[in-house]
């Protein structure tokens, strides 16, 4: 790793680094906020990851979610990667703000040209866990994750995929059913191919019906007034559906936000609890 910046923040120290990814095959960078505690060798904290959304980088949610008081309070560490490979050299990969850079979707893409860049699914879940597991005081064994949009359905992929593994998992505005929306079926095709059964792996509310692990709380947020509510990209009430109808060990609470949009003004709003609900259970 090299580490790019440091800034002190309020009782910690928001750190960026990057480093070479055999999983993407490229140079990725991420950043992290250490409390204290962690930084002085003197406590190992739990780690909460944060995955964004179409568009976004690193710098997104640590800069505008208004996390890092609470985490500072809470002692609990803070990793957010970007969102895809940068400069893989695919043709065409920063034609579609849909599609290609920014827009990795936390797949293991199977099809050319992207299968062998863009394994921002293997990344996370695996190679970037382990890179911060080995290089910072944290507790691995207290690890949850939380995303928005493209970033809250990866973040719930990754949850449902690896049972026990999260001790939560919380979303923004999540597209909870991508393989009957069009921020899904678009993406899938190109980096999955055509076969939608390969697309359930990478699919929370068909993933839901299926999982057998311990219980996992869940906790999504939604406004109302998110435009892509409304365009049904979305889809929570499918998710909401799919945990009730399947009767697994999944404790959601989905929550409908009157006036709220899509945006980082909403996430704001909310961040508190959705930190005050992964303390709870880092800490349990």
């Amino acid at each position: 790793m090299e580490l790019v910046s440091k800034q002190r923040c309020f009782k910690g120290e928001v750190r960026k680094y990057t480093h070479h990814s055999t999983a993407t095959s490229s140079k990725m960078t991420f950043n992290i906020y250490l409390p204290d505690v962690a930084l002085a060798g003197k406590e190992r904290v739990p780690v909460l990851y944060y995955l964004s959304g179409l568009t976004c980088n690193e710098d997104n949610m640590i800069t505008k979610g208004g996390a890092l008081s609470y985490l500072s309070d809470e002692r609990i560490a803070l990793v957010t990667p970007d969102t895809s490979p940068r400069g893989a050299g695919i043709p065409g990969e920063d034609d579609d703000w849909e599609l290609g850079t920014g827009a990795g979707f936390y797949v293991d893409a199977t099809q050319e040209p992207w299968r062998q860049n863009y394994n921002m699914y293997s990344y996370v879940q695996s190679e970037l866990q382990q890179l911060v597991a080995g290089s910072f005081a944290v507790d691995a064994s207290r690890t949850s994750i939380f995303g928005h949009s493209m970033g809250g359905h990866g973040a719930l992929v990754l949850a449902l995929r690896n049972s026990g593994h999260y001790k939560s998992v919380s979303a923004f505005a999540p597209i909870c059913h991508p393989s009957t929306s069009n921020w899904g079926r678009k993406q899938f095709t190109a980096y999955l191919g055509s076969n939608e059964n390969a697309w359930a792996a990478y699919d929370a509310t068909e993933l839901v019906k299926t999982y057998g692990g311990p219980m996992l709380p869940v906790l999504v947020d939604q406004g109302d007034a998110d435009q892509f509510y409304s365009s049904k990209q979305l889809q929570p009430s499918h998710l909401v559906i799919a945990t009730e109808t399947s009767k697994r060990p999944v404790q959601l609470d989905s929550r409908m936000q009157p006036g709220y949009d899509h945006s980082y003004y909403f996430i704001q709003t909310f961040m508190k609890d959705h930190i005050a609900f992964h303390a709870k259970h880092l800490r349990a």
